[in-house]
């Protein structure tokens, strides 16, 4: 039988284009109340015209500084959270490192990160429990040659949630987390360009919906792309450092 989520209060980050608007009309669909945020806000109202009943939207930039405190008002506005997922991300090939590219990355990949996460983290440990759903990458297993701030930021995901969920234990709160790696999905990340093992948007976020009901900790989107973070791993360092990638991962 299928769960009932009705009346369940969900935040998503990004969700204005991509992965984040496919998550938010599932939610929707299976009954949640769901608060959309991301810079363009258009796309946001247009759900929110489809669900009138079940979404509140707001524009948030998770660059700028007062970012948390507008999640904190959207937060507010749909009445609490039970569920915050983050989406939100840039990344570009970057072989002539460009100093813009590689900036703009950080600070969103990076900084806006952090800053959105933790503040979603701190409103879950004034209340002892709560989920915390992202969206990262399998490109942060290894240093990605084509795509350097893109796989950094990515590893610096991965150990922030991990950080986050032992801090979480030892405080003795009842938050969860879900680190979610996907490799190639058809979004406007990819610019048009073919990748192996590409993934369609709506698979690839019903196969991220089952790992956030299903709570896991670390999802891998799909099966291959698991696999193939095993065999990254497992190529030595000295032979890593000589490999010639023409397409960046995830």
């Amino acid at each position: 039988m299928k769960k009932d989520y009705q009346g369940k209060r969900a935040i998503i980050i990004g969700a204005s284009s991509g992965i984040g608007q496919q998550l938010a009309r599932l939610l929707l669909r299976d009954g949640w109340q769901v608060g959309l945020a991301a810079r363009r806000q258009a796309p946001l109202e247009q759900l929110q015209q489809e669900f009138p009943e079940q979404v509140v939207c707001a524009s948030i930039d998770v660059t700028d500084a007062s970012a948390p405190e507008a999640l904190v008002g959207l937060i507010e506005a749909l009445g609490g959270m039970e569920l915050y997922l983050y989406a939100s991300g840039v990344g570009k090939q970057n072989i002539e490192l460009s100093p813009d590219i590689e900036e703009q990355t950080v600070q969103t990949n990076g900084l806006g990160f952090t800053r959105m996460v933790g503040a979603a983290y701190r409103y879950f440990a004034e209340r002892g429990h709560g989920h915390i759903a992202v969206i990262s990458s399998i490109a942060g297993v290894r240093g990605l040659g084509p795509a350097p701030s893109y796989s950094a930021t990515k590893a610096f995901q991965n150990i922030y949630i991990e950080a986050l969920e032992q801090q979480s234990n030892a405080r003795g709160l009842s938050i969860r987390f879900t680190d979610i790696r996907p490799g190639f999905i058809e979004t406007d990340l990819l610019s048009g360009e073919r990748y192996p093992h590409t993934m369609s948007v709506e698979r690839a976020s019903r196969l991220i919906l089952q790992a956030i009901y299903k709570q896991k900790h670390v999802a891998y989107i799909d099966s291959l792309w698991h696999a193939a973070v095993w065999m990254m791993r497992c190529v030595p360092r000295v032979i890593w450092r000589h490999i010639k990638l023409n397409k960046t991962i995830g």
